[in-house]
């Protein structure tokens, strides 16, 4: 299973089962920019109503919604058939929680409660277990930037079958990490880690463990910690942990999939994304204040924000490299290159028919978030990839067509 890209969170098992054959559609004529639609001299309404067309086009049969931060400047445009996103939308950011896992563990490293060189034994003892796996070669580094080797829990078969041929049945699970990583521990990992030469596979495993770690170390749960350290030190009204709560409270689009049954079915509602790896919900304006602070040192000091940003190469992961032809991997956070020079660092989710992309500037001036909502299809990840991309890179850079 490990070309289906349902890795990058539980979520898109559901289309992989549903969305063979399925044709794009275009774009239409549905977008609309938002308020303080203003931009510099090489970028401003007209071209993010072009992105953002481009990528609704790209992934066929979805919802679309973006804005870009620029100084004190805001740029909103949206598309879509039929009821438009709202502009302060709610979604389910999926893995871009990873983000906001790794700077709660920097904290606690910043704060002496817990060392990054730590090994997953010392907090964990004997949760990394069994048919080669052993948390004491595995260090707290190794999660944060996938380099531990740990198979990814949401490739187990069982999980697969009960998400996409039951989903109805399973939408409001909410078994608790602990017992995910009791399922990746049933599997051989991919590889041994090397402390002097790393090697790279994404999986979600390391995060439920991250998670687990800083309950450990601060006393407090994951999401009391996300909530006080992160969401309201930076006023971010927006954003939520979503827990075992299934709604989405507040303004949101419906989530429209494939049903196995060749119907549509609506997956808005569901706790299957409730762990340290995927369960923040967000809009488009509190990811960029997030990304922007980030990046500015508004959340970490300066040496963690470092150890942040220090990549490794993806060695091990063609499916992941096809996606994200570009660029290394940090600690929560990936870094691709700009087409005007530099890089910018981001964290793509991928949901239940819910898809978000990022993107910030080093100096954190400059950023955009993406939203994408399939509205009865799931996209082509490659291709909305693509778009997304071109989208970014036109927002930080400056400039587009």
């Amino acid at each position: 299973m490990r070309g289906n890209k349902a890795r990058r969170g539980v979520a898109a098992l559901v289309a992989a089962a549903a969305v063979a054959g399925v044709a794009l559609q275009g774009a239409g004529a549905a977008v609309a920019a938002g308020p303080g639609a203003r931009g510099d001299a090489g970028y401003g309404r007209a071209v993010l109503e072009q992105d953002v067309a481009a990528v609704r086009k790209a992934g066929g049969k979805v919802k679309v919604l973006a804005q870009v931060r620029r100084g004190g400047e805001s740029v909103r445009a949206r598309a879509g058939a039929g009821t438009k996103v709202p502009w302060n939308a709610r979604f389910r950011v999926a893995s871009t929680t990873k983000t906001f896992t790794a700077a709660v563990v920097l904290q606690l490293v910043d704060e002496g409660k817990l060392s990054l060189d730590d090994s997953v034994e010392k907090w964990l003892p004997g949760v990394v277990s069994g048919n080669g796996n052993d948390g004491s070669r595995i260090t707290v580094r190794d999660l944060l930037r996938q380099t531990s080797g740990l198979f990814d829990y949401v490739e187990d078969p069982e999980l697969i079958r009960a998400v996409t041929e039951e989903f109805d049945e399973n939408r409001y699970d909410a078994t608790p990490a602990r017992e995910w990583v009791r399922v990746a521990m049933r599997h051989e990992p991919v590889f041994t880690p090397r402390p002097d030469a790393p090697r790279w596979a994404y999986s979600n495993t390391n995060y439920l463990l991250a998670g687990m770690i800083a309950e450990k170390a601060d006393g407090r749960t994951w999401r009391e910690q996300v909530e006080q350290r992160v969401i309201a030190p930076l006023g971010l009204h927006e954003t939520s942990v979503t827990g075992t709560d299934p709604f989405l409270r507040g303004p949101h689009a419906r989530v429209l999939l494939p049903g196995p049954d060749g119907g549509t079915l609506d997956v808005t509602e569901h706790t299957l994304q409730h762990t340290a790896d995927s369960a923040v919900v967000s809009t488009t304006r509190d990811l960029n204040a997030f990304y922007r602070a980030l990046m500015s040192g508004k959340l970490l000091p300066e040496g963690q924000l470092a150890e942040m940003k220090r990549t490794v190469e993806r060695t091990d992961d063609p499916d992941d490299v096809a996606a994200w032809p570009e660029g290394g991997y940090g600690l929560g956070v990936r870094e691709t290159p700009l087409s005007c020079g530099g890089s910018y660092w981001h964290h793509e989710g991928d949901g239940f028919g819910t898809y978000t992309r990022t993107g910030v500037t080093p100096d954190g001036r400059r950023s955009v978030a993406v939203s994408v909502t399939s509205d009865g299809q799931a996209p082509d990840q490659v291709k909305l990839n693509a778009a997304t991309r071109t989208l970014v890179d036109h927002a930080l850079c400056g400039r587009g067509k």
